[in-house]
């Protein structure tokens, strides 16, 4: 993949479903159409993370198709849904074989070789904290599994479940929340379950490029004796698992790509272990709640950092851009991080303007696309795909005020690219009222004569003024621009 490369993801189950619609036949993993294929690699996509391929679980299904959150949810927005079009939680994995309903592992290496030879890698989800609630193991190894054996647990028991054989097994949970009754939490204090995860994570590793790994901070030692203490004691492991699993499957796969789902401002605690990308959840945070000068704060992080985070304004787990920011912020949200360094990742739904999240247990999400959004998308992908995007120096810009008195400068942002002889130059105004300010020219402008607005092609040219005093930005609420220049 390309440095700051561009991931799109996709709800494997959904989008198959509305292809179904679309083309009026039900299809595999193996024999999606080539123009689909083409779309993405036009759009300037490095690659496609799949959600959801896994073998899916009876008995997580019939939990969410009882769970009367998730009828809610899915009725505020379709009040006709029929219950069918709930399936399982695609974080409640079953086992890590391709579901049958998608062709299997068969038909997931044909997509594979048809990405790879549009140079497109193919990645794919690993659910390292827990397993569904009915996979086979649950049954024949439950030691592999925060159990209490055949007593009840002496404290906690709603966290807990019985298996076939009355053994009290955990649910999967996050320390912050209510556990995840569809899921059994494995024991990363035993030597063996280490052993079965990594054999997982290895028979994955034979079927794709890179994986997602879902709440990666929650198998960090401390983290998982903090939240399990109770009942696995407080004698942590001398190495973590997580490096010790990059390393086997980085011996056999050596350009394998992992990419870390964290939180807690453990980031760079899980980027010291060998991740590739983590998630970006502050910047996320700081785009939706906050203001323009924290936004540059975050920013302003070791460089290295930024260029192993994963930026994101929309993903399954959050609400859909359009809904959590607005149109006009959303895109502009978007422009922000497509410009950024480190990977920037693009739900599919996003691009297509879906107005709405639905649960993810719901398949049938047959929205009408937004033409105006997936225009501004194309466009976007389009420009931030140039090479001096991935291979260029990257820095912040200051914008100074452009009058006594005025001080919406501070709500523009701006960085440079620059690489050989190009510069692309990004103003944002990240805010919902028009805002003014004055931008040094040093650096900007060099050979030819002129610069190009990318988003709407307009052509600028360039004056002596300009040069000594600086260019004055009038920018409207949310306005971006990119600049191209020659250096």
């Amino acid at each position: 993949m390309r440095t700051n490369p561009h991931i799109l993801e996709i709800n494997t189950r959904s989008w198959l479903k509305r292809l179904e619609t679309q083309y009026g036949r039900r299809f595999t993993l193996a024999d999606i159409p080539q123009e689909q294929w083409n779309q993405v690699k036009e759009a300037g996509f490095d690659a496609i993370w799949f959600m959801g391929v896994w073998k899916l679980s009876p008995s997580a299904q019939k939990i969410a198709r009882e769970n009367k959150e998730i009828q809610d949810q899915i009725r505020a927005i379709k009040p006709d849904f029929k219950p069918e079009d709930i399936t399982a939680s695609p974080y409640a994995v079953y086992e890590y074989e391709v579901d049958d309903v998608f062709g299997g592992n068969a038909a997931l290496a044909a997509l594979r070789a048809q990405l790879n030879g549009l140079g497109i890698s193919l990645l794919l989800d690993f659910v390292g904290n827990h397993t569904a609630i009915d996979s086979p193991t649950v049954t024949s190894d439950p030691d592999l599994y925060i159990n209490t054996g055949t007593q009840e647990p002496h404290a906690h028991k709603d966290w807990f479940f019985k298996n076939a054989n009355g053994v009290y097994i955990a649910h999967g949970r996050d320390p912050y929340f209510a556990p995840w009754t569809d899921t059994a939490q494995l024991n990363y204090f035993n030597p063996k379950t280490r052993e079965f995860m990594l054999a997982n994570l290895e028979r994955v590793a034979n079927l794709c490029d890179g994986v997602r790994c879902d709440m990666a901070m929650l198998m960090l030692s401390k983290v998982h004796r903090d939240t399990w203490w109770e009942f696995i004691g407080g004698t942590l492991p001398k190495e973590e698992f997580w490096r010790e699993a990059l390393t086997a499957v980085h011996e056999k796969h050596p350009e394998f790509i992992f990419i870390a789902e964290v939180y807690w401002g453990l980031e760079w605690d899980i980027q010291e272990l060998g991740f590739d990308y983590t998630y970006d959840k502050v910047l996320y945070d700081r785009l939706r709640f906050s203001n323009p000068e924290n936004i540059k704060g975050h920013l302003g992080a070791e460089h290295l950092f930024q260029m192993r985070s994963i930026r994101f304004t929309a993903n399954h787990d959050e609400e859909e851009s359009l809904k959590a920011f607005g149109k006009e912020k959303s895109l502009a949200a978007s422009t922000i991080i497509a410009t950024l360094p480190g990977a920037r990742m693009f739900h599919l739904f996003q691009l297509l303007g879906r107005p709405a999240r639905m649960p993810i247990q719901y398949i049938n999400d047959d929205f009408q696309e937004n033409k105006e959004v997936l225009e501004y998308y194309t466009n976007l992908l389009r420009i931030a795909s140039d090479p001096a995007f991935h291979g260029g120096q990257w820095s912040l810009r200051d914008v100074a005020p452009a009058e006594m008195g005025n001080d919406t400068n501070r709500n523009i942002l701006a960085w440079q690219w620059k690489q050989m002889n190009t510069g692309k130059l990004i103003v944002i105004n990240y805010s919902g009222a028009p805002a003014k300010g004055r931008l040094s020219m040093k650096g900007v402008y060099g050979s030819g004569n002129g610069i190009v607005e990318e988003l709407t092609g307009q052509k600028i040219t360039v004056t002596p003024e300009m040069l000594s005093q600086g260019c004055e930005l009038n920018l409207k609420p949310y306005e971006s621009k990119i600049f191209t220049y020659a250096v």
